[in-house]
């Protein structure tokens, strides 16, 4: 095998190496985000406060928070149906410091709001779990 077939090979693993981990990463975000919008769903917005990102926490007060969502996302009331439609990692965020985020988007059906597009963004944090760092509703 002559050296250019092996770097190609080296290079086709690598990126090979990089995809895995990457999907690897998105499916642990995926879990988190189910896991913490759980506790939306049900109302209990406070211990979605605790359960969250330091970023989030430093931005809103855990009242504020409670306030926020209470007023926003009370209203659309029941999920009715949420399908992943995109889970993208990246390393930066606008407005953000560099990390490692898994931005991930939901086509979600509520019984008061017909269709919305929920963005919920994990966070790798510095104990190794993916904790939520934003979370958007339109």
């Amino acid at each position: 095998m002559n050296k250019r077939m092996f770097n190609l090979l080296g290079l086709s693993f690598l990126a090979l190496c990089m995809s895995a981990c990457s999907q690897d990463k998105k499916t642990a975000a995926e879990g988190a985000a189910s896991d913490w919008l759980k506790l939306v769903d049900a109302g209990n917005y406070a211990q979605s406060w605790d359960d969250a990102d330091a970023a989030l926490k430093s931005n809103i007060a855990k009242e504020q928070w409670q306030e926020l969502l209470t007023r926003n996302r009370a209203p659309l009331g029941a999920p009715i149906s949420r399908r992943l439609t995109s889970a993208e990692y990246t390393t930066q965020l606008p407005g953000a410091p560099d990390g490692q985020y898994v931005v991930i988007q939901y086509a979600s059906n509520f019984e008061h709001n017909g269709s919305v597009i929920e963005t919920v963004t994990p966070a790798l944090d510095k104990d190794g779990k993916w904790r939520v760092c934003l979370y958007l509703v339109k």
